[in-house]
């Protein structure tokens, strides 16, 4: 019994997280941003901006502290749907909603860059795509059409699968290639399990694109998928690389 009492003694000393609006000047995210730059505040910091109030006893601050160590990086948090966002204690829909569109837009920011750079290489399609994609927990196929310099000029999303599978209809994944007058196209897709090793069905589906775009006469670059970085594997496998796709 003393244990048990000593510990809710413990609990209801502890000391309260100071709210924004009680920081010294300089530790205010907002006043860091305007004196230093949006380079000079943490995630958490940045984040804190756009859930603008905390909760009793914790400030907008700790709330995206505790969301970015419970999911581990910002690429998984930004993945989640808002619904799912904003069942997160301290946040609701509100909240959820101005981070879901904080984390598109930077998603569309990037997409921006990739126009100014060739899309040449399995290295450059995973630094693009990667941040976006890894963290999924379903399997997305999206398709990225290009210019005749290999220029990103849009890309289409194609299908939602489960867990472990997701379909890509030849069909489906040359429409907007075709609508678009694109020059070329490189197919992308996720691995939830973090392994970017292909299955049965990729290596099936990837060889009726290489027909279908050959009938088409476009450019099917690559084929990519993403997993996650671990020890002896890489984080992605390119069927171009492979030699599976010449």
């Amino acid at each position: 019994m003393s244990i048990i009492l000593s510990s809710l003694a413990d609990s209801s000393t502890a000391v309260p997280s100071p709210r924004i609006q009680d920081l010294p000047n300089e530790l205010r995210p907002r006043e860091k941003l305007s004196r230093h730059g949006a380079a000079a505040l943490d995630n958490a910091e940045l984040m804190a901006l756009f859930i603008s109030t905390g909760t009793r006893g914790r400030s907008a601050i700790d709330i995206g502290r505790d969301l970015i160590t419970r999911y581990g990086s910002m690429g998984a948090l930004g993945s989640l749907p808002v619904s799912e966002l904003a069942k997160e204690r301290g946040l609701g829909l509100a909240k959820a909603s101005k981070l879901a569109a904080a984390f598109e837009l930077g998603i569309r920011v990037a997409r921006e860059q990739i126009r100014e750079v060739p899309l040449d290489s399995p290295e450059l399609i995973h630094e693009f795509f990667a941040p976006q994609m890894r963290h999924l927990t379903q399997e997305q196929v999206i398709v990225a059409v290009v210019d005749t310099r290999l220029r990103h000029i849009g890309t289409n999303l194609i299908s939602v699968g489960t867990v472990s599978e997701s379909v890509a209809h030849p069909r489906e994944v040359l429409r907007p290639v075709i609508t678009r007058g694109a020059h070329g196209f490189v197919l992308i897709h996720n691995h939830p399990s973090g392994d970017p090793s292909p299955s049965r069905s990729d290596e099936v589906v990837t060889r009726r694109l290489v027909e279908a775009a050959k009938l088409m006469q476009v450019h099917f670059l690559d084929h990519v998928i993403i997993g996650r970085p671990a020890a002896g594997r890489s984080p992605y496998y390119s069927f171009r690389e492979s030699g599976l796709l010449a």
